[in-house]
C-alpha cells in the first residue's frame, strides 16, 4: 500500500460525518463557539462538542484562548475540496456516461468551480441557453465549438452583438461538422468582411470534444460521451464566478495551443 494512504483515510473518516463536516464548512465563516453550531444545526451541546474534538485531534481546527474554535490551514485546504466532491456527487449518473479522459488533469482537479452549474437537459434547450449566452453578451463571446449551429436567427445575433462592439473568438475542432447552407448565411451577413476587420478570431484544435461557451457574465460546459462522442443534449450553465472563471480558464488555455483555422478541415 501507499505511504500515506492512511493518514489520508483518517482525514476522509473525520469528514463522513455530516455534523463534521457542516461543523468544517461553517468555521470557514470565522471563529465560533460550540454553544453557537449546536443551536445552528439543532442538535445538542454535548454532542457538537465531541466532534469539535474529533476534529481538533485531526488537526482540522483548533481552540482559541477565548473558548471558541478556528479552522486551520489543513483545514481550510480539506474544505476547499469539499466542492469537489460535492460535485461528483450531484452528477453520479452524468458522469456515468461521460469522459474526462481528454480533459487536462489540471481542469478535473479544479471541477469543484462547477459545483453551482445547473444542468440543462435536451439539444432545444441547451440551444437555446447558448442564444441567451450571445444575447446577453456586452464585451466578449468566446466559444469551443463541434458542431456549429448556423441557424439564421443565431447568426443574426452574432452579427448584430459583432457590429455593438462584441469580440468574438472561436476554436473550432478539425472535425468540425456545419450545414451546407453556411456558406450562403456567410455570404448574405457579412461575415468574411467581419473576419477581414479582425472583429471574428478563429482557431482550430486537433481534438475538440470539451465544448465550452461564455460571454463575460456566464458560461456553460459540455462533456464528451463515454464514446468520445460530443455530447450537446446536456450542458452545464452557471454565472456563478468559480464556474465562469473555471470555464475562461479552459478556453485561454485551448487558444493558447490551437492552431491557426483551415477552412478547408471543416465537413458539411
Amino acid at each position: 500500500m501507499k505511504p500515506g494512504y492512511e493518514k489520508t483515510a483518517n482525514d476522509f473518516l473525520e469528514l463522513a460525518s455530516e455534523q463534521r463536516l457542516a461543523i468544517l464548512l461553517k468555521l470557514q465563516d470565522g471563529p465560533v463557539k460550540v454553544s453557537f453550531i449546536a443551536k445552528e444545526l439543532e442538535a445538542t451541546v454535548p454532542e457538537v462538542y465531541r466532534n469539535f474534538e474529533r476534529l481538533v485531534k485531526a488537526d482540522l481546527i483548533e481552540k482559541n484562548p477565548d473558548g471558541s474554535y478556528g479552522i486551520t490551514t489543513t483545514g481550510k485546504i480539506l474544505c476547499s475540496q469539499v466542492s469537489l466532491i460535492g460535485f461528483l456527487s450531484a452528477n453520479k449518473k452524468y458522469f456515468k456516461n461521460h469522459d474526462l479522459d481528454l480533459l487536462p488533469q489540471k481542469y478535473i482537479q479544479r471541477m469543484g468551480a462547477l459545483e453551482k452549474g445547473d444542468t440543462v437537459k435536451g439539444f432545444v434547450k441547451v440551444q437555446e441557453k447558448w442564444k441567451e449566452i450571445y444575447s446577453d453578451a456586452e464585451k466578449y463571446i468566446y466559444n469551443i465549438l463541434f458542431e456549429v449551429p448556423y441557424t439564421p436567427d443565431l447568426m443574426e445575433l452574432l452579427v448584430k452583438k459583432i457590429n455593438s462592439g462584441v469580440k468574438v473568438q472561436s476554436i473550432f475542432s478539425e472535425s468540425a461538422v456545419i450545414p451546407k447552407e453556411r456558406k450562403q448565411a456567410f455570404d448574405r451577413l457579412g461575415f468574411k468582411d467581419l473576419i477581414q476587420q479582425g472583429k471574428i478570431e478563429r482557431k482550430m484544435q486537433q481534438d475538440t470534444k470539451t465544448i465550452v461557451i461564455l460571454n463575460e457574465k456566464e458560461a456553460g460546459v459540455m462533456f464528451p460521451s463515454s464514446g468520445g462522442d460530443v455530447d450537446m443534449s446536456e450542458a452545464f450553465f452557471s454565472t456563478d464566478k468559480e464556474f465562469h472563471e473555471w470555464c475562461l480558464d479552459y478556453f485561454k488555455d485551448c487558444w493558447e495551443h490551437a492552431g491557426p483555422f483551415r477552412e478547408t478541415k471543416l465537413k458539411e
